[in-house]
């Protein structure tokens, strides 16, 4: 449970006789997310991205029909109680993602840039990042960027990769424990000294365009926009360091020192979304499950998982890896259970949450990275059915992510490699 309010928290007490007590839950108590309001009033619209780096056998995923009467599959079933609030994809995927090796799509799957990894590939911005710059000042975070490794799929405009939080004890904290007040004064401090840079550089590039030719004044005045937005930004989280955290009666986790133990580690990061959602601590969080080369802490596992997902359709291999991909789904599904139960007034926190779940690779075995597994579910969209675009000429999975940010009220046309604004079927 949540214990915020902009004016009234369980840190408010009753004193007298010597005595503190603690008040009671009331009504003021409520989270301030059931608040929160977007621009036209609203609730907040959220987006999730969770990838499997390894990939999600096909043949146990997708099903074989199409349209709302699909037949449940072996992995679907894992999922079942969240049929209506979801959509199965097939037929999707970037186009252009062979690159430096078999796994170097994975740094695409939310961008869509071609060639990755190959001499002179150059990022472009992820879908969660471009989200952030139209509203993700709204929350304390605007992003939250997660994995079971360092390594994420969010960069940033210059394509810039940025770094995945791993422990899940240290994103708890950042999100629900108050510095000190001298631990805020110094990033109040350290905040004042970046701004005073950013003022200092602008009065020094003011002087320069005077003796500019117009070429490099255009380029000056994108550098003069860069530093408006960034002091935007600093502005913005000098009002947030000195507003209180939410105050939430979640345990902190304890972080899992066994890096083998990849199930365990996603599950404690999936813990943490609601949370973070709830509380509007932020309304964009990717995170990326990093595949391993060593064997997972799991029953009748012995071989490491990167081997598995190269089986070669060996039914041994395919028997193991099956329990992994079980176990990771099963996370999943844990996560998409605890946003439907949150409520927020007549609705839940899943129905204002896109959750994308899926895999930069459609097989895995072989490298390919065409008819990615894609599952998308809550948002409010009109979900329960299996969707099935040409599985030999894909539909660019970015189609899907123009519709995905308009969706949030993202007033795009296009984005990376899409050709058109939706998925037909879907809406």
């Amino acid at each position: 449970m949540i214990l915020t309010s902009p004016s009234l928290s369980r840190r408010s007490f009753i004193r007298g006789t010597g005595i503190s007590l603690a008040l009671p839950y009331l009504d003021s108590m409520w989270p301030h997310s059931y608040n929160a309001t977007a621009d036209d009033g609203a609730p907040p619209k959220r987006f999730v991205t969770i990838c499997a780096s390894l990939g999600i056998y096909g043949p146990s995923f997708f099903p074989k029909e199409i349209g709302a009467n699909y037949i449940s599959t072996p992995y679907l079933d894992l999922l079942k109680d969240h049929r209506k609030q979801m959509t199965i994809f097939s037929g999707l995927s970037h186009p252009e993602q062979s690159g430096l090796n078999g796994h170097s799509s994975e740094m695409t799957w939310l961008t869509s840039k071609q060639h990755p990894g190959l001499n002179g590939f150059c990022n472009t911005i992820s879908i969660d990042q471009l989200a952030a710059e139209k509203f993700g000042m709204q929350t304390r975070y605007p992003t939250l960027v997660m994995g079971t490794n360092h390594v994420s799929q969010s960069y940033n405009r210059n394509g810039v990769m940025i770094p995945a939080e791993t422990s899940p004890a240290q994103i708890f904290a950042k999100l629900f424990i108050t510095g000190s007040p001298t631990e805020v004064k110094d990033q109040l401090r350290n905040l004042k000294v970046n701004r005073s840079i950013l003022d200092t550089v602008s009065r020094d590039a003011t002087r320069m365009n005077t003796r500019l030719g117009q070429a490099d004044r255009s380029k000056l005045d994108e550098y003069f926009t860069s530093i408006r937005e960034m002091e935007q930004k600093l502005v913005k989280s000098e009002e947030w360091v000195q507003k209180p955290k939410p105050i939430v009666t979640a345990k902190a986790p304890t972080d899992i020192s066994a890096q083998a133990d990849t199930i365990g580690r996603m599950q404690l990061l999936f813990d943490l979304v609601p949370l973070a959602l709830q509380t509007d601590s932020t309304r964009l969080i990717t995170i990326l499950i990093s595949g391993r080369s060593d064997v997972p802490p799991l029953p009748s596992v012995n071989i490491d998982h990167h081997n598995l997902s190269h089986h070669g359709k060996e039914p041994e291999k395919l028997r193991q890896l099956h329990l992994i991909e079980t176990a990771e789904l099963t996370a999943c599904n844990s996560l998409l259970t605890a946003l439907k139960q949150k409520k927020e007034g007549q609705h839940s926190l899943l129905d204002n949450t896109m959750v994308l779940i899926g895999s930069n690779l459609g097989n895995a075995n072989s490298h390919d990275w065409k008819n990615l597994p894609i599952l998308l579910a809550g948002g409010d969209f009109k979900h329960g059915q299996h969707i099935a675009c040409d599985a030999a000429n894909n539909l660019p999975l970015s189609n899907l992510f123009v519709q995905l940010l308009q969706h949030m009220n993202i007033e795009v046309n296009a984005f990376g490699s899409s050709t058109g604004n939706s998925v037909p079927g879907f809406t």
